[in-house]
């Protein structure tokens, strides 16, 4: 599934226009473009602040956004490279705290573009190039990377010595990608998802990771014995809780007990775990504890478990009527979801999924606090019929009212006589229409 993108600015626009020409159209896998390309811009990889690396199936860009909001509480600046973009291309190249502007991003991708005319170079490729050239050239204390795809064969993962990698939430998803029969990784499904995302282990570097299944455990401290990462484990080397309204948090330098963090879930709270651990695991940057407790509060990601403000799509709605905008769409994500919406009920949902999308498996863990289910399609994307969704929900989990809906407007405004909350659901590309639609553009 290609990304796409589109800028009002002429300039960028043009370059993502090159872009879309060059690029195969396809996620692909592999170091050997992204390595190219980058030796051809001078190796800007190498020159890059402490970095922070993070892969995970689900809470990684969550992680990212705890991490940046730390380093920032403390008064340093942190780049951060995340993906997919919402509504701008721009937001995933931030430097030194601040979105990058359309005239150097236009400038940088037409010098990437230059040199990557025999390489077929993919979109994430070249916009992973862009960002490191960025990040080389302008200073800040922290360099902070969130994996695209997987993690061993990830663009990101020709960073050689970061300061420390972290693992977030692992589950089942982008299955044509990561589960493809090798025969020198492991067979079980969630085994082999472990051993694509320990592919980010560095010689020297902590690898910090949540708690997962013995099997994945064993899979993943392999990994990191292989190449001499030590391994820094939930459960072992730290560990936290919510306890008594605070996320309680310990490792061998003490304890912490910090605000719970204000993005709506208590999966946030993990995430926000993983942030604190993977910085006090590593000696490049220096956070106090009042920095920790600052970034519970004021660390945020949209379109995660984002409640929606006032604007033209909320506006089609009975006033008070609280809009939830999540962009989860695997299982895993679905049972997030289900714990963050505990005692929320009646529930109404819109939702699109793309096409390579387990769709009940996402569903299934909140679909006994679905009153009404509105299926819609994902603009520019391959996606599930918005059809076939209602009957999937009808006939595999009893919600008898499913409709299929043009748009999210659409469905909003079919819901104008609905009482409950409503859940926008399913895509991170279906999330940035609805922010663009409702106003929400993120800075």
């Amino acid at each position: 599934m290609p990304d796409h993108a589109h800028s009002t600015d002429p300039a960028v626009q043009a370059q993502l226009d090159r872009l879309a020409a060059l690029s195969p159209g396809r996620d692909i896998l592999g170091l050997e473009r992204i390595t190219e390309l980058c030796h051809r811009l001078g190796d800007p990889q190498h020159r890059l602040p402490p970095v922070f690396h993070v892969a995970g199936t689900n809470g990684k860009g969550s992680t990212c956004a705890f991490l940046r909001a730390a380093i920032e509480a403390q008064g340093l600046t942190a780049h951060v490279y995340s993906s997919p973009h919402l509504v701008r291309f721009n937001e995933r190249i931030r430097l030194a705290g601040a979105l990058i502007d359309d005239a150097l991003l236009a400038a940088l991708l037409a010098e990437v573009l230059d040199v990557a005319k025999d390489l077929q170079a993919s979109f994430f490729e070249v916009t992973t190039a862009a960002a490191f050239l960025a990040f080389a050239r302008t200073p800040a204390d922290a360099c902070i990377v969130e994996v695209g795809l997987g993690g061993r064969l990830d663009a990101t993962n020709i960073i050689a010595a970061p300061t420390v990698c972290g693992i977030a939430s692992l589950g089942i998803d982008h299955e044509a990608f990561l589960l493809a029969p090798e025969a020198d990784v492991p067979a079980p499904p969630h085994d082999r998802i472990a051993f694509e995302k320990a592919g980010i282990a560095k010689p020297g570097a902590p690898l910090v990771t949540q708690a997962y299944p013995a099997s994945m455990r064993a899979v993943i401290g392999a990994r990191a014995a292989a190449v001499g990462a030590p391994l820094i484990e939930r459960g072992a080397a730290w560990d936290a809780a919510i306890a008594d309204g605070c996320l309680a948090y310990r490792d061998a330098r003490g304890a912490l007990d910090l605000p719970l963090p204000a993005m709506a879930g208590a999966h946030q709270a993990d995430n926000a775990a993983l942030a604190v651990a993977m910085l006090r695991h590593q000696d490049a940057v220096r956070i106090d504890e009042a920095a920790f407790a600052a970034a519970m509060t004021h660390a945020t990601w949209p379109a995660r478990m984002q409640r929606l403000g006032a604007g033209p799509l909320t506006d089609l709605l009975p006033q008070g009527t609280a809009v939830w905008l999540d962009g989860g769409h695997n299982p895993d994500a679905g049972i997030a979801l289900s714990r963050a919406l505990e005692g929320v009920a009646p529930l109404h949902i819109v939702c699109g999924l793309l096409a390579n999308k387990n769709a009940m498996g996402f569903l299934r863990p909140f679909a006994d606090r679905i009153a009404s289910f509105s299926a819609v399609p994902i603009p520019g994307h391959e996606h599930h019929d918005p059809k076939d969704l209602c009957w999937w929900v009808q006939d595999g989990l009893g919600i008898v009212d499913a409709r299929p809906c043009d748009n999210v407007p659409t469905a909003l405004r079919q819901l104008a006589d609905a009482r409950g909350d409503v859940l926008i659901c399913g895509s991170l590309y279906l999330a940035g229409e609805v922010l663009a639609a409702n106003g929400e553009v993120p800075e």
